[in-house]
């Protein structure tokens, strides 16, 4: 253990030096990376070095023991090291729990798309409801939240939405997300009043930057073309909309919310970033043994993860096995218990993957 956190401390030290090197600070992006590292590293590196400390009074109070003729003298050694040896297991129980491979995007921001799947208008209108979900979340953990693209239905709620959440820490929350959401309930259009089950894919992005993605403007082919609105009808008189295909990759991403072509030029090009460095790292995630792959937040799209239960007002998250009958509080937002209790399992089989 002690060998991994010298590394770790190695590592924070070069980064703190490179945070005063003029070149980085001319670069923002890569600035902001390596704050963001050191500030991820932060609390092991202070941990440890209070640790060394500790085991240098440990060590000093024993040559104490060992050396001393004066027996008050020893006898105050004796109860420090006492003191000391509880003080040392706690630190280490702390550093190993620390020195869990984190996930390096955690810190990152997210971009969220949610998709209506199996269910007809019933499905846009569930996306609909996880789109309010994951904006009360956000407003209750003080993130941003912005809208990259929108494509609505007509009776209400989205055949497709993708948006960006900024903020502390987002990716490591929302990370948990990704997945089939299922929801059972009478729907609106039903007149005989039996429930139906419909479904919604939601994926969860980590935001690139430009440093991580880099574009070749020749890899890419930029069309415009006017915006419309639910039913086809056209909601702008000028070509602002703007769709991006990345030809290597095959990729497209069409944004027009809005009113500027440049505008939704932007955020295409976030969103198309954030797709391509999802991509680069899923070849990496595929490297990994299986027994290092985390089975709660795999980011597998077709991997049905949660069930939303209307008449019964009931939410199963099925890779955990937890049940909630608050299905109402879940929807405004009530996430908390669900992610703690999942990034509380990922921290258990990284444990046991280390072991």
């Amino acid at each position: 253990m002690i060998d991994k956190l010298v590394g770790v401390e190695k590592r924070y030290n070069e980064i703190e030096n490179q945070l005063s090197d003029p070149q980085v600070l001319s670069k923002p992006a890569l600035y902001r990376s390596l704050s963001k590292e050191a500030s991820s590293l932060s609390e092991i590196v202070n941990l440890f070095r209070k640790y060394l400390k500790l085991l240098q009074d440990i060590e000093s109070d024993e040559q104490v023991v060992r050396e001393s003729s004066d027996k008050e003298l020893i006898e105050m050694a004796e109860q420090e090291i006492e003191e000391f040896a509880r003080q040392k297991e706690e630190m280490e129980e702390r550093l190993r729990l620390l020195l869990i491979p984190k996930d390096p995007q955690d810190s990152r921001n997210a971009i969220i798309e949610i998709r209506a799947g199996t269910g007809g208008d019933e499905a846009g209108l569930f996306a609909g409801d996880l789109f309010r979900m994951y904006q009360h979340f956000a407003e209750r953990q003080g993130w941003k939240l912005e809208i990259m693209s929108s494509n609505p239905q007509g009776i209400g709620g989205f055949r497709e939405i993708i948006f960006l959440l900024s903020g502390n820490d987002v990716f490591a929350r929302m990370k948990y997300e990704g997945g089939v959401h299922r929801v059972q309930r009478v729907p609106v259009t039903e007149a005989s009043g039996r429930i139906h089950t419909s479904a919604a894919s939601v994926a969860v992005l980590p935001e690139a930057e430009e440093i991580d993605i880099q574009l070749d403007p020749n890899d890419l082919r930029v069309d415009v073309f006017r915006s419309s609105g639910p039913g086809g009808q056209s909601v702008n008189t000028t070509d602002s909309a703007v769709r991006i295909t990345h030809i290597p990759s095959g990729i497209v991403v069409s944004c027009q919310d809005e009113k500027s072509q440049h505008k939704n030029k932007a955020k295409a090009l976030k969103v198309l970033r954030a797709r391509l460095f999802e991509q680069m790292l899923e070849k990496e995630q595929a490297k990994l043994t299986e027994k290092r792959r985390s089975m709660v937040s795999t980011g597998d799209r077709s991997a049905k993860i949660r069930t939303y239960n209307f008449p019964q007002n009931r939410v199963t998250d099925h890779r955990i096995g937890l049940t909630l009958y608050k299905l109402d509080e879940v929807l405004t937002g009530g996430l908390d218990e669900f992610i703690e209790q999942l990034q509380l399992t990922d921290r258990s089989q990284q444990l046991e993957a280390l072991n």
